[in-house]
Formats: structure tokens, sequence, C-alpha cells
């Protein structure tokens, strides 16, 4: 079993999207990249806690790999806006891939490349080593609680 963290905007539609690929265990919602290791949507809200919020994907790299999951990513939203992601804007909708250990960091640099040459140059999708992550708690308990 592996770990993805990723930010694409709000989390809950690729929360769904992430779930129904093959390898996918189990998915979560929450916050990575902030400032402290614990936080909640009022306070991410603020603009002030640096968190993104984020998918943590639980997979099985002999089922789906990383690079698929990446591929994926960049299929499902758009890496080329800053701090927004349709409707919805703030530092916490950031496109950002947070990897867990240096073989996820070289994935994602060479993804991002590719991608790059695709889109001419315009992502500004951030790699960031995992850092805070938190799981939103309130949010996915009563997501738990309507399944």
């Amino acid at each position: 079993m592996e770990i993805a963290i990723l930010g694409l905007g709000c989390f809950w539609g690729p929360e769904i999207k992430f779930s129904k690929l093959d390898g996918v265990i189990k998915t979560e919602v929450g916050y990575c990249g902030g400032n402290s290791n614990e936080t909640t949507y009022k306070d991410v809200c603020t603009g002030t806690t640096n968190h993104a919020e984020v998918v943590r994907l639980d997979f099985d790299p002999k089922i789906i790999s990383y690079e698929e999951i990446l591929k994926y990513f960049f299929e499902i939203h758009d890496p080329t806006t800053l701090n927004s992601q349709g409707p919805d804007f703030g530092t916490q909708y950031r496109s950002e891939i947070f990897y867990l250990n240096d073989q996820q960091k070289e994935i994602s640099e060479k993804i991002i490349k590719e991608e790059n040459i695709k889109l001419s140059g315009k992502i500004v999708t951030k790699i960031s080593h995992v850092k805070n992550y938190c799981p939103a708690e309130e949010y996915h308990q009563k997501y738990l609680e309507k399944k």
C-alpha cells in the first residue's frame, strides 16, 4: 500500500473521482502544507493557516502506479490557475502535489515537465514535501454518516 496526497481545489469532487479508480483502496479529505498539524475548515478559509485542501489516497501500486495517479490528477483539474479551481478562490484551492519520498518527488517533477510541454509552460502546480497533514474530521465524519 502507498499513499498520495494531492491538492486540486475543493476536495469533494476529486475525492469521488479518485475513489472510482481501480487500485485506489481508500480516500480521505483533509488539509496539508500548513503551519500547524491541526486545523479546521473555518480556520483554513481565513487564508492564514497556509493549508491546501487535499485528497489523500491509499492505493495499491500493483494495480495503479503513482505516475498514473498523477496523470489523472492533471486530467481532472486546471493546473494553470493560481489559487483557484472553478468558482473557488483562495490559497487553500491551489494545485499542489505533496510527496512522501524522493521517488514520488522525482515522478512528480517528470510528470509536470511532460504536462508543461502540452500546456505551453503554464502549469502553476507546486511540488512540496508533506507537511502538517490534517484529516478534515468534521466533514469526513458527516460524509461517513451519509453512506
